[in-house]
């Protein structure tokens, strides 16, 4: 595992961090801004949700004399209402009563089984098969695009509060998708040549040593692969950890396999997570895209439209502009998925609708390249294309850009308006229909 970072720590509501391979806990600096009941709270919802930040975060990107309000604050350090009050009650009880570990880790696992862990059937209807046999931590739910998670790469640099794919981190074997095999999924590609996009994910797959991300990524480089044309790598390491990407050999040897990569006729795209325009001002991360850069990696970027982060359309111009700038490409806005503190980082559709309108008619044709705001359902990507009238009804205009069936692409639909959705399980087929078009095939799909 690639652990050149300070640890963040909580102990009895004390927040410290240790250099890697460093015994000795220091303070942060800052920390002194929080209450006695801020830190608890933090405590709180750290039983629950995945807490874990670096000296990176702290150092360089929060801004202390903006705690707690500072929106680098809460991307990595839990607040009280990311919990319902009945689930915080439920842990804080048992913290004051100074419970053993073992109760309140008990309890923090019903909670979190009742907190949707893995959305949009990631579990039961993605997973495909070979010769009989599931491809565990392989998943396949669009056409051209395959997932793999490997196993040593379900970890983060630093753990995103809202993460959707937080049950990967909590130590509960059942919910988590990862795998060392290789072979299978060699043989899975090699068998599909429809898939042209392998996306390795997790969890962060820069995570690992370099030297275990190439055994992951040379049996992809034979010519029995030619129809995979481009790997994926879905990263945090350049908002969370830039100098993954230079000042040590490890770094080096990653271009090397990039290098590699390259000359097998295919191509790296790092599919890069910007929340905020604040991850790309530091000295650091610029160093890091520019090296990318001149190495030929791809790097897109996307990024939920989060509530008490990144809910303003200004805050949205300025980082695609931003990004624009440093050579990347805006590539998706997403609405905040159906699970974990969903109703603390959400916006209904029709503010999400507006805030993307508002900051993509203020920037470039080179920054409009970012879709949205998409939700990924079970059945696919759903973009939200806009609020109109219709027939004296208001309806939100949806299309798929991702779909279970590739004939749903780009095929629009209609919804009821509702003000207060804010996922699609919230929205109802508009006038007078039944049912969405794609529903009985989508029933059919995943039954079968």
């Amino acid at each position: 595992m690639y652990k050149s970072y300070h640890n963040i720590v909580i102990k009895n509501q004390n927040i410290r961090y240790k250099a890697y391979n460093n015994s000795n806990y220091r303070e942060i600096p800052g920390i002194d801004k929080l209450s006695k009941s801020q830190l608890f709270a933090i405590d709180v919802v750290s039983q629950v949700l995945p807490f874990k930040s670096n000296s990176y975060y702290v150092n360089e990107l929060i801004n202390w004399d903006n705690v707690p309000d500072d929106p680098m604050f809460i991307l990595t350090f839990p607040q009280k209402n990311m919990l319902l009050p009945e689930h915080f009650k439920r842990i804080a009880t048992l913290i004051k009563a100074k419970a053993d570990k073992n109760i309140i880790k008990k309890e923090a696992n019903k909670i979190r089984m009742e907190l949707n862990p893995h959305p949009d059937g990631q579990l039961n209807y993605n997973i495909p098969k070979i010769n009989g046999e599931k491809l565990l931590g392989t998943q396949h739910k669009y056409h051209e695009t395959a997932l793999f998670f490997p196993s040593q790469g379900q970890s983060c640099h630093a753990y995103c509060t809202f993460c959707f794919r937080w049950a990967q981190f909590v130590g509960i074997k059942n919910l988590k998708i990862a795998s060392k095999e290789t072979k299978l999924l060699f043989e899975y590609i090699k068998e599909h040549k429809e898939i042209t996009d392998l996306l390795l994910t997790g969890g962060d797959p820069l995570m690992m040593s370099s030297k275990l991300l190439e055994q992951y990524i040379d049996p992809l480089l034979t010519y029995q692969t030619e129809h995979l044309q481009t790997i994926r790598i879905g990263t945090k390491a350049l908002s969370h950890w830039p100098y993954r990407f230079f000042g040590n050999n490890d770094a080096d040897y990653l271009f090397r396999i990039f290098d590699k990569v390259n000359k097998a006729g295919k191509q790296i795209a790092l599919m890069a997570h910007f929340n905020h325009s604040t991850e790309l001002k530091t000295p650091a991360v610029q160093k890091a895209i520019k090296r990318l850069r001149s190495a030929g990696v791809n790097i897109r970027t996307q990024s939920p439209l989060l509530n008490h982060i990144n809910n303003k359309s200004e805050i949205w111009e300025e980082m695609w502009r931003e990004q624009t700038k440093l050579g990347l490409i805006p590539y998706y806005m997403f609405i905040a998925r159906d699970t974990s503190a969903q109703h603390y980082f959400c916006v209904d559709l029709e503010s999400a609708w507006k805030i993307f309108k508002d900051a993509y008619k203020n920037v470039s044709g080179l920054s409009r390249t970012v879709r949205g705001p998409s939700m990924s359902t079970s059945p696919g990507k759903i973009e939200i294309l806009g609020i109109t009238e219709i027939n004296n009804e208001k309806v939100f205009v949806l299309r798929f850009i991702q779909a279970r069936n590739p004939d749903w692409v780009g095929k629009p639909f209609f919804a009821k308006y509702d003000k207060k959705a804010i996922w699609l399980d919230s929205l109802k087929p508009a006038f007078g229909e039944k049912k969405f078009f794609w529903t009985d095939e989508f029933n059919k799909i995943i039954n079968s």
